[in-house]
């Protein structure tokens, strides 16, 4: 893993989404729009799955929403390395994610723990 490696996801939250989550969340949640926290849940699927993957822990996650994420539309999620600290095992990621014609949804930071340092470049 090295400054740039990037990984991304896209998925389409649907109301039956919505529903299961109010359940769970027991929430209030608006009929329209995607809640944050299944937003967010996009860029930890990526951080645990993908980059850095498996072993990975969040120490740090900040997000802005700039607007509602719509439901039943595509959403691309994306984690970018931006700081590499090895002798720590840190990394700093920014996250962003995107509605179709690349319109922003919701940017942030992750700052994570990975067990994996041999293959970290500074």
């Amino acid at each position: 893993m090295k400054v740039g490696d990037h990984a991304q996801c896209e998925h389409r939250f649907s109301a039956t989404d919505l529903k299961a989550y109010q359940d769970f969340s027991g929430g209030e949640v608006h009929p329209d729009h995607v809640p944050e926290p299944l937003v967010n849940a996009l860029f930890s699927r990526l951080l645990g799955t993908v980059l850095p993957g498996l072993g990975t822990a969040y120490l740090k996650q900040e997000t802005h929403f700039v607007q509602g994420a719509p439901l039943d539309v595509p959403l691309t999620a994306r984690v970018e390395v931006t700081d590499i600290r090895a002798t720590k095992h840190l990394a700093d990621l920014a996250t962003t994610c995107h509605a179709p014609g690349g319109v922003l949804i919701a940017e942030g930071r992750a700052l994570v723990y990975t067990r994996d340092v041999e293959h970290l470049q500074e």
